[in-house]
C-alpha cells in the first residue's frame, strides 16, 4: 500500500533526465555502444571523484555531461567547439528569460548574441 504521497522524483533536474534521455537515444541509434559509454563514463567519474566525493547530483551529470561532449566529438557527431558554442547560447537563453517561463533557444544561430 501507498501512503497517498507522490514517489520521489528519480532526477533531481530536468536537465538530468534530459540528458540521460539523450544519451539513450544516442546509444539506441548506434552511435555508441553502451560498454565504451560505461567505460568512458567510469573513466571520467574516477577522475572527477579524486578531487572531492561527487555528490550524485549536478557533479554527476556534469560528468556525464562531459563525456557525452567528448564521444560526440571523438565520433564526429559534434565538436568540442560547435558544443561550447551549444552550451553559451542555452546559458545566455537561461539567463534572459524571466522567472517561471520555459527556457528556449530564440530561432536565431547560437553564437550570435541573441538567445
Amino acid at each position: 500500500m501507498t501512503d497517498g504521497a507522490p514517489p520521489d522524483p528519480v532526477f533531481a533536474a530536468p536537465w538530468h533526465a534530459q540528458l540521460f534521455a539523450l544519451t539513450v537515444h544516442l546509444n539506441e541509434t548506434g552511435l555508441f555502444a553502451w560498454t565504451d559509454w560505461a567505460a568512458r563514463f567510469g573513466a571520467t567519474l574516477a577522475r572527477h571523484g579524486l578531487d572531492r566525493e561527487l555528490d550524485g547530483g549536478d557533479d554527476y551529470f556534469n560528468a556525464w555531461l562531459e563525456t557525452l561532449e567528448t564521444l560526440l566529438d571523438d565520433r564526429g557527431a559534434a565538436g568540442q567547439a560547435e558544443a561550447r558554442t551549444m552550451r553559451a547560447a542555452w546559458e545566455r537563453a537561461y539567463l534572459t528569460t524571466p522567472h517561471g517561463d520555459p527556457v528556449r533557444l530564440g530561432a536565431t544561430a547560437p553564437g550570435d548574441g541573441t538567445a
